[in-house]
């Protein structure tokens, strides 16, 4: 870091990547807010400056300094890190000393030592504080140490799941034979080796995305399971709407051996309601008027596909949004990219990193994601290229994830 950088960083005041401290700061208040840094996106703490901003510097030896801090990462951090040092004296002759933590930690959760005991802390605007339940085990997915679609669903059981669709799944889709339909404890063999069901305590339970796929009713136990889709007449969210549907259900289709749609499922009815009212757009060629839908329904279908497949689904009691508005189209997904993925990634297809990897299995048999990662890049990158030359708006905020098509290039 230049000492301009940090003289900016200084100015712009805390954020939730940067955080100013005295030196004389307790150990166990470092490490709670190294750990809450880490379990966040990185970020700096500067040490030697006040929370106004005002530089006071280090009041010990910078090297002494440097050891005081490697020894909390390495007794009072959970995992153990090596953080980045480094120090910057100003023309006012101050030293400010800067720990750099990354932003791409692998091994979240990080804990913090407090007392005789350890706790999870993470970063909520300038402040730090405890994780709740949910949000620790939203750590521990993101760093892919739990498989939440793989979780039990309490008081659910085989009698939970659409026999009818199980069967179109693996007679089908898989090509397998299937168990007959009154045998259930073959039904049970097959569902607790594909993970669609759970043995937990004597019992087993439907999972997390065995129901979203399968379930007779899955908002039923998971209220967060399901689509809102809503058409709106204008280009901003209003109460007169053109058209809207809450979209519930289990996510797959029925289809024929043949590839034909019987009964469509949530992702299926969702690509239809934008289909019907996405609208067309017209043009002359060579005198002659031309017409096509607003938007590529490829592109479409891949948004509702990989927010169904990657949303956050720890995230109780909030739909997935699907809106269409007179200049675009919006996918809202609930919580953030998982660990290690970025938006620059999915553009390349280089993204391997899976939140929920049966949801994602399931729906490649299926066909509605493809093998080779690419789905970002070609089914939505080069489609909006290809279609009216417009570049899709793939947005992270602090807590969701956004696509947004565009219905025509922007007025220049």
């Amino acid at each position: 870091m230049t000492k301009a950088e940090l003289l900016e960083i200084i100015k712009n005041g805390e954020n939730s990547g940067v955080e100013f401290k005295r030196d004389d700061i307790h150990p166990k208040d470092l490490a709670k807010e190294i750990s809450a840094l880490l379990n966040f996106e990185g970020g700096y703490i500067l040490l030697g400056v006040e929370d106004d901003g005002t530089i006071s510097g280090l009041t010990q030896d910078p090297r002494e300094r440097e050891r005081w801090v490697t020894n909390i990462c390495r007794d009072r951090i959970e995992p153990a890190i090596i953080p980045y040092w480094e120090t910057i004296t100003l023309d006012s002759s101050e030293v400010v000393g800067i720990i750099t933590l990354p932003a791409d930690s692998p091994d979240k959760p990080y804990k913090a030592k407090r007392n005789s005991h350890w706790q999870i802390y993470i970063r909520v605007g300038t402040t730090s504080r405890e994780a709740r339940r949910e949000e620790e085990r939203r750590l521990h997915q993101a760093s892919g140490l739990m498989r939440y679609d793989i979780s039990p669903v309490p008081g659910t059981s085989q009698a939970n799941l659409e026999r009818r669709r199980l069967e179109n799944y693996f007679r089908d889709i898989l090509r397998q034979d299937c168990p007959p339909a009154d045998d259930q404890e073959a039904w049970e063999t097959v569902l607790l080796n594909t993970d669609i069901l759970i043995a937990n305590r004597g019992h087993c339970f439907a999972t997390v995305g065995g129901l979203l796929l399968f379930g007779e009713n899955p908002n039923r136990n998971l209220p967060q399971a399901g689509i809102t889709a809503t058409a709106y007449p204008g280009v901003q969210k209003e109460y007169a709407t053109v058209d809207e549907e809450v979209v519930r259900g289990p996510l797959v289709s029925v289809f024929s051996r043949r590839g034909k749609l019987v009964e469509a499922g949530v992702i299926d009815r969702a690509v239809q309601f934008i289909s019907r009212n996405m609208g067309t757009t017209a043009w002359l060629d060579n005198g002659r008027r031309r017409r096509k839908k607003a938007l590529p329904v490829e592109a479409i279908r891949e948004s509702v596909v990989n927010a169904v497949t990657h949303r956050d689904y720890t995230i109780a009691v909030t739909d997935i949004e699907v809106s269409l508005y007179s200049d675009r189209f919006e996918v809202i997904s609930p919580g953030r990219l998982p660990n290690g993925v970025t938006v620059e990634k999915m553009k390349r297809g280089v993204v391997r990193a899976a939140r929920n990897g049966l949801l994602k299995d399931i729906l490649r048999d299926y066909g509605y994601m493809e093998h080779r990662a690419l789905g970002v890049p070609e089914l939505i990158v080069r489609a909006m290229r290809e279609h009216n030359g417009t570049e899709p708006d793939l947005i992270e905020e602090e807590t969701r994830f956004i696509v947004r098509l565009w219905k025509e290039p922007p007025a220049r």
